[in-house]
């Protein structure tokens, strides 16, 4: 069985920035990653919001800067997927589907976050060939374009609101005849006009060749009312599941599946730390989720080092 110091479980923006941080601090530190490196950033077609790339970066790209810094700092990366994750008292008993063992004196959660999928003819398709599941990331993309936006609550009349300043038109499509979001978010969508809301709908197909190109949508129970909205993206807000399965019984995890954590990325069990989409917080980008995994990981570096005796 291989022992480690730090355990990094997901390889997104945080677990590659973990690896970065733990790399440069000498430490024997895994990343795990049941997939490609990069999670959710490695399928987004282009990212402008992270800072230093002024023109923008694809997310393929940027994974793969990520990756390679890592790896160049000393870290490295399993293509593994932790299955289960145990506290003995030597340390962490890390167990992969494929049958491997490890014990790490410290493991950083970076599991990230999957955005709910609709199960939508075409979703799956075109998903970052105009399917997107954030504004705040793709906005840009789609200046003096129309897109449709799924949703009623409060994410996805905020990003409606965020697409409207970019877009020249924007659909929001709800199944219920009204919006279920804040009044005070309700008072400004009702005053822009370049949104328009298509009540008591569904959206059943998302069209397209290589991108998409509009979606259809039909009164709720009413198939003879189907039709096309022609369009150049779809934004889908359903919600987002937190990829925390793999602590639970270990650390406190709140009513939607989000791990707590404080201000120093502490978990409720002495030795984990959590960082990025999984962790319960304010804001979910690449930006917050790399600083999260910097002080996760120094956390990390101070908790091995005082077990060891060698802390500074």
């Amino acid at each position: 069985m291989q022992t480690i110091d730090v355990a990094v479980i997901g390889a997104g923006p945080a677990g590659m920035t973990a690896g970065i941080y733990l790399g440069r601090a000498r430490l024997n530190v895994i990343v795990f990653e049941k997939a490609m490196a990069g999670g959710q950033t490695a399928i987004s077609d282009w990212i402008e919001n992270f800072p230093g790339f002024s023109e923008g970066i694809s997310g393929m790209e940027l994974s793969t800067r990520m990756r390679e810094q890592a790896v160049k700092a000393g870290a490295m990366f399993a293509e593994e997927e932790v299955s289960q994750l145990k506290n003995e008292k030597a340390g962490f008993l890390l167990k992969t589907g494929e049958g491997k063992e490890y014990r790490a004196l410290s493991v950083i959660l970076a599991t990230g976050a999957m955005p709910k999928r609709m199960g939508i003819v075409g979703e799956e398709k075109f998903t970052g060939k105009g399917v997107s599941y954030c504004a705040t990331c793709d906005a840009p993309l789609f200046k003096e374009k129309t897109v449709a936006v799924i949703g009623g609550g409060d994410t996805a009349v905020q990003e409606a609101l965020f697409l409207s300043k970019y877009c020249k038109k924007v659909y929001l499509v709800h199944r219920r005849d009204r919006l279920r979001a804040a009044k005070i978010l309700a008072e400004r969508f009702n005053s822009c006009k370049n949104i328009e809301p298509v009540w008591s709908s569904v959206v059943t197909e998302i069209k397209g060749d290589r991108k998409v190109t509009g979606v259809i949508v039909e009164h709720k129970g009413d198939a003879a009312s189907r039709r096309q909205l022609d369009c150049d993206g779809v934004f889908i807000f359903a919600g987002i599941t937190p990829a925390s399965e793999i602590a639970k019984g270990l650390v406190d995890i709140d009513d939607k599946g989000h791990i707590i954590a404080d201000d120093n990325m502490k978990t409720s069990c002495e030795g984990i730390f959590a960082c990025g989409d999984v962790r319960k917080k304010l804001l979910l980008q690449i930006v917050t989720a790399c600083g999260e995994a910097a002080t996760a990981s120094v956390s990390a570096q101070h908790y091995v080092e005082k077990l060891k005796g060698t802390e500074y």
